[in-house]
Protein backbone atom coordinates (compact mmCIF):
# COMPACT_ATOMS: atom_id res chain seq x y z
CA UNK A 1 0.00 0.00 0.00
CA UNK A 2 0.99 3.41 -0.96
CA UNK A 3 -0.46 6.46 0.52
CA UNK A 4 0.09 10.38 -0.13
CA UNK A 5 1.89 12.02 3.04
CA UNK A 6 -0.92 14.10 4.32
CA UNK A 7 -0.21 17.54 3.74
CA UNK A 8 -2.85 19.79 3.34
CA UNK A 9 -2.59 20.50 -0.37
CA UNK A 10 -3.25 17.08 -1.18
CA UNK A 11 -6.72 17.58 0.73
CA UNK A 12 -9.64 18.96 -0.68
CA UNK A 13 -11.30 20.93 2.56
CA UNK A 14 -14.86 22.49 2.31
CA UNK A 15 -17.26 23.91 5.44
CA UNK A 16 -20.60 23.44 4.03
CA UNK A 17 -23.00 25.69 5.68
CA UNK A 18 -26.97 25.39 7.30
CA UNK A 19 -29.57 25.14 4.28
CA UNK A 20 -32.86 25.20 5.95
CA UNK A 21 -33.35 21.41 5.73
CA UNK A 22 -29.74 19.80 5.92
CA UNK A 23 -27.46 20.81 9.21
CA UNK A 24 -24.31 20.33 7.85
CA UNK A 25 -21.39 21.30 9.64
CA UNK A 26 -20.36 25.07 10.12
CA UNK A 27 -17.30 23.98 12.01
CA UNK A 28 -15.83 21.17 10.72
CA UNK A 29 -15.04 20.58 7.09
CA UNK A 30 -16.11 18.05 4.74
CA UNK A 31 -12.57 16.41 4.36
CA UNK A 32 -11.88 14.82 0.11
CA UNK A 33 -8.29 12.76 0.15
CA UNK A 34 -7.49 12.48 -3.50
CA UNK A 35 -6.27 8.93 -4.72
CA UNK A 36 -5.17 8.70 -0.28
CA UNK A 37 -5.12 4.55 -0.65
CA UNK A 38 -3.29 2.97 -3.77
CA UNK A 39 -2.90 -0.94 -3.41
CA UNK A 40 -1.77 -2.75 -5.54
CA UNK A 41 -3.31 -5.90 -5.28
CA UNK A 42 -6.65 -7.20 -5.53
CA UNK A 43 -8.94 -6.89 -2.59
CA UNK A 44 -8.50 -3.45 -2.86
CA UNK A 45 -11.55 -2.59 0.07
CA UNK A 46 -9.51 -5.37 2.89
CA UNK A 47 -6.68 -2.54 2.35
CA UNK A 48 -8.84 0.09 2.88
CA UNK A 49 -10.85 -1.77 6.03
CA UNK A 50 -7.25 -2.24 7.68
CA UNK A 51 -5.92 1.66 7.19
CA UNK A 52 -9.08 2.65 8.71
CA UNK A 53 -9.08 0.15 11.56
CA UNK A 54 -5.21 1.19 12.01
CA UNK A 55 -6.66 4.74 12.18
CA UNK A 56 -9.30 3.75 14.90
CA UNK A 57 -12.21 3.82 12.75
CA UNK A 58 -14.09 0.75 12.65
CA UNK A 59 -17.74 -0.92 12.15
CA UNK A 60 -16.82 -1.04 8.44
CA UNK A 61 -19.24 -1.82 6.34
CA UNK A 62 -18.93 -2.46 1.86
CA UNK A 63 -21.63 -0.80 -0.47
CA UNK A 64 -22.27 1.50 -2.44
CA UNK A 65 -24.09 5.21 -1.26
CA UNK A 66 -27.82 5.65 -1.06
CA UNK A 67 -29.22 7.95 -3.95
CA UNK A 68 -31.42 10.39 -1.23
CA UNK A 69 -29.94 12.91 0.66
CA UNK A 70 -29.26 11.82 4.43
CA UNK A 71 -26.88 12.44 7.22
CA UNK A 72 -25.59 11.44 10.53
CA UNK A 73 -25.85 13.31 13.78
CA UNK A 74 -24.42 10.82 15.83
CA UNK A 75 -21.33 10.14 14.01
CA UNK A 76 -18.91 11.35 11.76
CA UNK A 77 -18.17 8.71 8.38
CA UNK A 78 -15.22 8.30 6.35
CA UNK A 79 -16.27 5.91 2.68
CA UNK A 80 -12.98 4.65 1.00
CA UNK A 81 -13.59 4.23 -2.50
CA UNK A 82 -12.58 0.80 -4.13
CA UNK A 83 -13.87 0.03 -6.94
CA UNK A 84 -15.32 2.55 -9.65
CA UNK A 85 -16.32 6.20 -9.02
CA UNK A 86 -19.24 8.54 -8.80
CA UNK A 87 -20.39 11.77 -8.67
CA UNK A 88 -21.87 12.89 -5.37
CA UNK A 89 -23.57 15.89 -3.92
CA UNK A 90 -22.42 16.82 -0.57
CA UNK A 91 -24.47 19.44 2.24
CA UNK A 92 -28.07 19.32 0.41
CA UNK A 93 -29.04 20.31 -3.00
CA UNK A 94 -27.20 23.55 -2.71
CA UNK A 95 -24.48 21.39 -1.72
CA UNK A 96 -21.10 20.91 -3.62
CA UNK A 97 -20.64 18.09 -6.48
CA UNK A 98 -17.48 15.92 -6.61
CA UNK A 99 -16.34 13.12 -8.57
CA UNK A 100 -14.66 10.64 -6.19
CA UNK A 101 -12.93 7.67 -7.36
CA UNK A 102 -10.95 4.69 -6.59
CA UNK A 103 -8.60 5.53 -3.83
CA UNK A 104 -10.22 8.73 -2.57
CA UNK A 105 -11.21 8.64 0.86
CA UNK A 106 -14.03 11.34 1.72
CA UNK A 107 -14.36 11.89 5.53
CA UNK A 108 -17.85 13.32 6.34
CA UNK A 109 -18.61 15.44 9.44
CA UNK A 110 -21.33 14.79 12.07
CA UNK A 111 -24.62 16.57 10.18
CA UNK A 112 -22.95 17.06 6.16
CA UNK A 113 -25.89 15.52 4.09
CA UNK A 114 -24.61 13.37 1.04
CA UNK A 115 -25.85 11.32 -1.91
CA UNK A 116 -25.11 9.76 -4.90
CA UNK A 117 -25.82 10.83 -7.81
CA UNK A 118 -24.60 8.86 -10.77
CA UNK A 119 -21.94 5.84 -10.89
CA UNK A 120 -20.01 3.52 -12.88
CA UNK A 121 -21.97 0.25 -12.59
CA UNK A 122 -18.72 -1.31 -10.60
CA UNK A 123 -19.19 1.56 -8.26
CA UNK A 124 -18.56 0.35 -4.24
CA UNK A 125 -17.04 2.11 -0.84
CA UNK A 126 -16.01 0.94 2.49
CA UNK A 127 -17.91 2.80 5.05
CA UNK A 128 -16.85 3.64 8.99
CA UNK A 129 -17.21 5.54 11.91
CA UNK A 130 -14.64 6.49 14.59
CA UNK A 131 -14.34 4.45 17.66
CA UNK A 132 -17.36 5.21 20.01
CA UNK A 133 -19.26 6.55 17.18
CA UNK A 134 -23.01 5.04 16.72
CA UNK A 135 -24.94 6.27 13.11
CA UNK A 136 -27.73 7.27 12.87
CA UNK A 137 -30.37 8.04 9.58
CA UNK A 138 -31.44 11.37 9.16
CA UNK A 139 -33.12 12.44 5.92
CA UNK A 140 -33.77 16.47 6.58
CA UNK A 141 -37.72 15.97 7.17
CA UNK A 142 -39.70 18.18 9.56
CA UNK A 143 -39.12 17.47 13.17
CA UNK A 144 -35.88 16.16 12.97
CA UNK A 145 -34.12 19.53 14.15
CA UNK A 146 -33.32 20.51 16.49
CA UNK A 147 -32.76 17.63 18.06
CA UNK A 148 -30.55 16.84 15.46
CA UNK A 149 -28.77 20.16 16.07
CA UNK A 150 -28.29 19.50 19.56
CA UNK A 151 -26.54 16.13 18.99
CA UNK A 152 -24.59 17.10 16.11
CA UNK A 153 -22.96 19.98 18.11
CA UNK A 154 -21.98 16.84 20.89
CA UNK A 155 -20.29 14.48 18.41
CA UNK A 156 -16.58 14.66 19.68
CA UNK A 157 -13.58 14.76 17.21
CA UNK A 158 -11.64 11.55 16.53
CA UNK A 159 -9.19 10.80 18.29
CA UNK A 160 -7.05 10.28 14.84
CA UNK A 161 -7.53 10.71 10.84
CA UNK A 162 -8.81 7.44 9.35
CA UNK A 163 -5.66 7.38 6.68
CA UNK A 164 -3.30 9.12 8.16
CA UNK A 165 -3.38 8.52 11.91
CA UNK A 166 -2.55 10.78 14.83
CA UNK A 167 -1.03 13.12 12.51
CA UNK A 168 -2.87 13.43 9.63
CA UNK A 169 -5.05 16.67 8.69
CA UNK A 170 -8.17 15.89 10.12
CA UNK A 171 -6.04 16.64 12.97
CA UNK A 172 -5.00 19.72 12.09
CA UNK A 173 -8.57 21.04 10.11
CA UNK A 174 -10.59 19.56 12.54
CA UNK A 175 -10.06 21.79 15.74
Amino acid sequence: MESRDGTHDTVEHVLLKDDGRFPNNERLPLLIYRNAIVSSGRDTASVIEKTFLQNGWGGSWRNGIYTKHHYHSTAHEALGVYRGSATVQLGGDGGIKSRIYAGDVVVIPAGVAHKRLDSTSDFMVVGVYPAGQMWDMNYGKAGERPRTDDTIAGVPIPESDPVYGVRGPLKTLWV
